[in-house]
């Protein structure tokens, strides 16, 4: 049966330390081999925390029985350790820690590892790292209804000058962020690519890349290495050379698909009631993975999120 915490001796460091010394371990190598963290042996050895019970019953077993008490008998030549016949062993130096890195990679990655859990703290995390001070609505329309859908098919309706585009980043930014979304593209109006992108850019810092009608002559602009977040005009993607490049099995499936001034994706009603669909209204039925029997229009695959955003 283990010790309790009270039975663990109060020169637990210093033993801990020498035993540590005596098989040559670093404090990183004692703390795997024990199946516990590095903090742990060292906040022990500084006398900041006492070990576990079970800790310290394996501790006490390495003093009595060696270092293969912890099962390691395999692993001796890890340990740096050469076994002599007569059961002495003859301990290598452990190997050195390297610190010449640059401190300031050091601390880049840190922040941005820190940085990636942001959104555990503050639920609203995408507004303390943008350019925006949102107004109520802007709150409400993103953080009380949009992310609370875990498949966002939403329509964005609000005044002109709502803030429309500064709701729909907020949501990339959140979602990005909170690592839900991976490859966005946006299809806007040609007269509003370069709105999006300026936005996009100055307010969420989201380095979006506008697509134009000419690079699917030459390669498939969907597939490279910046095509993670992408904006190209409703026009251009729904012509036949363009769509066909995101027909390509290449091609990764877009996570979110936003249109803007979605009342122009429309469709008519005939005198003898046949419904006449745009090539925009076709497009967006393609995106969300309605099947179609044309094979202009077919996809292997749909986007999980769709937003359509219109002006009332």
């Amino acid at each position: 049966m283990p010790p309790s915490k009270s039975d663990i001796s109060s020169d637990f460091p210093g033993r801990i330390k020498r035993l540590r010394n005596k098989f040559g371990l670093t404090q990183m190598r004692l703390a795997e081999l024990m199946g516990v963290s590095f903090a742990s042996v060292n906040r022990w050895e500084n006398g900041q925390s006492r070990p576990s019970a079970l800790a310290w019953q394996q501790i006490t077993r390495v003093e009595m029985l060696g270092i293969e008490a912890l099962g390691q008998w395999s692993d001796a030549q890890s340990l740096g350790r050469d076994i002599a016949s007569d059961g002495d062993s003859k301990v290598a130096s452990p190997p050195g820690i390297d610190f010449s890195t640059d401190p300031e990679v050091v601390r880049i990655i840190a922040e941005g590892e820190r940085l990636r859990y942001g959104h555990l703290f503050n639920p609203s995390f995408a507004i303390e790292i943008s350019l925006i001070d949102p107004l109520p609505h802007q709150r409400i329309a993103v953080y009380e209804h949009m992310l609370k859908q875990t498949r966002l098919r939403f329509l964005l309706a609000d005044d002109a000058g709502a803030g429309k585009t500064i709701m729909a980043g907020l949501y990339i930014l959140e979602m990005l962020t909170r690592r839900l979304l991976h490859r966005v593209l946006i299809v806007p109006p040609a007269g509003l690519v370069g709105n999006w992108e300026r936005e996009m850019r100055t307010l969420f810092s989201l380095p979006f890349r506008v697509v134009a009608g000419s690079e699917a002559r030459v390669g498939n602009p969907f597939v490279d290495l910046e095509s993670n977040l992408l904006i190209v005009s409703v026009d251009t993607l729904s012509g036949e050379r363009m769509f066909s490049r995101l027909q390509e099995s290449t091609v990764e499936p877009y996570d979110l698909v936003i249109f803007d001034e979605a009342h122009k994706l429309s469709a008519d009603r005939e005198p003898d009631f046949n419904v006449r669909k745009t090539d925009r209204y076709l497009l967006a039925e393609a995106l969300a993975g309605m099947a179609r029997d044309d094979p202009r229009w077919q996809l292997d695959w749909s986007c999980r999120h769709l937003l359509w955003v219109r002006f009332f």
